[in-house]
């Protein structure tokens, strides 16, 4: 018998939005998801500081920095990033499993709530950044679930609006 009992962290009712892989290269990356699968459409940005006005990892302010492209597949959101400088959990993945899969991002409409949640149901946040949206807002927090998962999750409160793109590809 299935008992019919709200899911503890409500914000997975959302289900997943997007699927993000560590890369080595960026450009080059991106390239071959173009040619091979047709992904285009493609939004790079740089992410640390100033872009992002708060950083920290695992429980301390951090100063890391990374590239990201973004772009739909089908209709899930996928985000291929470079890690760049300082310690991040781009860069532990990397060590411990090489390049791939690393975080599944889930959307949620207020951060400080969902991450209660999180912690209330013993899930600790590694990793966040906020404020890189043009109006100052916008938060991505990563839970430290891929032991008991196989996989990190991401909680995402997207900005209301974006900076411009570094650059897209292909070219406009």
């Amino acid at each position: 018998m299935v008992l019919n009992s709200p899911l503890p962290l409500p914000f997975l009712n959302n289900g997943i939005a997007q699927i993000a892989m560590v890369v080595k290269d960026l450009d080059e990356t991106v390239e071959q998801y173009q040619k091979l699968f047709g992904i285009g459409g493609w939004t790079f940005y740089t992410y640390g500081k100033p872009l992002v006005q708060e950083m920290s990892y695992h429980g301390q302010p951090g100063e890391h920095s990374f590239r990201v492209a973004l772009s739909y597949f089908g209709d899930m959101r996928i985000e291929l990033i470079e890690p760049l400088e300082g310690e991040s959990i781009y860069k532990d993945f990397i060590t411990e499993h090489g390049y791939g899969l690393q975080h599944l991002g889930v959307l949620v409409e207020d951060m400080e709530a969902a991450l209660a949640q999180a912690h209330a149901a013993g899930l600790e946040m590694i990793q966040d950044g906020s404020g890189f949206g043009l109006d100052g807002d916008g938060h991505y927090a990563y839970l430290d679930t891929e032991k008991t998962l196989g996989v990190t999750i991401e909680l995402i409160e997207r900005p209301q609006h974006r900076h411009q793109p570094e650059k897209t590809y292909p070219p406009l």
